[in-house]
């Protein structure tokens, strides 16, 4: 019997509150339902710190940011530290990176066969942030109120562009592995595909805005007002223009529809990627995995985009459909550090890593249907709008949260999912959050971490300097392509470079569905 392939399909910035699949009254996701209807459906997923990179970095290696120092999004990626992409090639996949991943550093493949695409964001040191100055605004390149403002349709916005570009060398990646089966070679492989929508600017096709109408578009549940936030929200409040730029209603409403549209518009390439998968004959024998590197808090408390551990923020879809996976809904927590471990159970080299390698645990026993003593998701936030590293830790039904700057928040979910009474200075609470905030000293040393912090900023902002002034070349990844050896050319037979693009070939009695 065939090793499964592994299929990764990714979104930025996707909270699962705004998808059908996750019982949102008016999305129209009906890709992600179906998987979600014939696979497991993760209720309890988190990313392991709420940015794009970091959270990407985590997930590429089943480690925790403070282990591999992915702090942010200026923070380089270690070549030295694997990825489930090198694990898998040397199990015998065939891997695959097409779309974002926000690979910090010279090392722009990270264990990947094939990257069929160039990122969307640079690759350098430029967004470092700043922690002595951690209550400033960082103009150049971070997120304001005029994106919310500006929200609406277009034809083309350069994140559509983006994505119709993964979309199509991700398809075309999948017929080539089909090719390949015509010719024989019967490898597995692993593929990602990472697209940056639904993520801000919140602009969107007219096809997919009239999918839905003002009306049906509601409003952020809970919104509180600057002073009324906890310090670190009150810092990202000031940090995008939140409490100094009023947002109408009308501005909101627009954005939450454009947001909707989007997420549309990211289940449509869902789509394509299984249709193409069925074109090949590989879906029934491709685990499918939808997921998103964080989530968008999309006005709830008066906040937008990510950056914090609040549901809407840290929360991710997970949701897994294919061979070995029952159908269901999973409750326990986890996170996308316990992906690694879970590819290489599938991959059967679940035996090839020692034990304390990774901070995660393998998922399939839930993804079976199985009990699964674990019940916990571990996160960790370096980055902007803080002066010390913030850590979160949901177990059960619980969730805290921890910042030396800041007071403890602690939020029992299966009795306030919206997150409005912070238990952690209750009397009847003082027991449990005391022995979560132990747990929170024993587990991490938050100063030396913070100075681990400090000094990586201070060395990125000095290269950053140089790299601006000339110093080396640019990381950007530029895809290779050889044209001169592609469709038809004087040095081939034009009847045998047309067979071999013909899928499925001509002595394949079966037609493609």
């Amino acid at each position: 019997m065939r090793r499964p392939n592994i299929v990764v399909i990714m979104a930025d910035q996707l909270a699962p509150q705004f998808t059908g699949a996750y019982g949102h009254p008016v999305a129209k996701t009906p890709h992600m339902d179906a998987l979600a209807a014939r696979g497991m459906r993760f209720d309890a997923a988190y990313c392991n710190s709420p940015l794009c990179a970091p959270s990407r970095a985590a997930f590429m290696s089943g480690q925790l940011i403070s282990r591999i120092g992915a702090y942010d999004n200026a923070s380089e990626f270690p070549a030295s530290v694997p990825t489930f992409a090198h694990y898998l090639k040397g199990l015998g996949y065939r891997t695959c990176l097409s779309g974002k991943m926000h690979f910090v550093g010279p090392d722009q493949k990270h264990g990947f066969e094939d990257r069929v695409t160039t990122d969307i964001y640079p690759s350098d040191f430029a967004w470092t942030p700043d922690w002595n100055a951690n209550e400033e605004r960082i103009d150049k390149w971070y997120h304001n109120m005029q994106t919310v403002k500006e929200s609406g349709v277009a034809v083309a916005t350069f994140q559509t562009d983006y994505d119709d570009e993964v979309e199509f060398a991700t398809r075309r990646w999948l017929i080539d592995r089909g090719r390949d089966r015509g010719a024989g070679d019967d490898a597995p492989f692993c593929l990602v595909a990472s697209f940056i929508h639904p993520h801000d600017p919140y602009v969107a096709k007219r096809e997919f805005w009239d999918l839905y109408a003002d009306d049906e578009i509601e409003l952020p549940g809970m919104t509180l007002a600057p002073d009324e936030q906890d310090p670190f929200s009150r810092r990202v409040m000031d940090g995008i223009e939140a409490s100094t730029v009023p947002l109408t209603d009308e501005e909101v409403r627009r954005a939450r529809r454009a947001y909707l549209a989007n997420v549309s518009y990211f289940d449509s390439k869902i789509g394509t990627i299984v249709k193409a998968l069925g074109e090949i004959g590989e879906l029934e024998n491709t685990l499918v995995i939808v997921t998103s590197d964080h989530g968008d808090m999309l006005g709830e408390r008066g906040l937008w985009y990510k950056m914090s551990f609040f549901e809407h923020s840290a929360r991710v879809p997970l949701i897994m459909a294919g061979p070995g996976v029952a159908r269901g809904a999973a409750r326990n927590a986890c996170s996308l550090v316990d992906l690694l471990p879970t590819f290489l159970e599938i991959a059967g080299g679940k035996e090839c890593v020692p034990e304390g390698t990774f901070d995660g645990r393998s998922l399939m026993p839930l993804a079976r249907g199985e009990i699964d003593p674990v019940d916990e998701a571990i996160g960790e936030y370096c980055a902007e709008m803080t002066p010390s590293p913030v850590f979160m830790m949901r177990r059960g039904n619980l969730k805290y949260i921890h910042c030396d700057a800041d007071p403890p928040q602690l939020f029992d979910l299966a009795t306030d999912p919206g997150e409005t009474k912070n238990l952690a200075g209750r009397p009847d609470w003082s027991a449990i959050a005391r022995s979560l905030a132990e747990e929170v000293e024993a587990r991490w040393d938050s100063e030396a971490l913070r100075r681990q912090v400090l000094d990586s900023q201070r060395s990125r902002h000095f290269l950053n300097a140089a790299m601006e002034a000339g110093a080396g070349e640019a990381w950007d990844f530029n895809p290779h392509r050889d044209a001169a050896n592609e469709y038809v050319r004087n040095h081939m037979d034009w009847t045998a470079a047309a067979a071999r693009y013909r899928f499925p070939p001509l002595n394949d009695t079966s037609e493609a569905e």
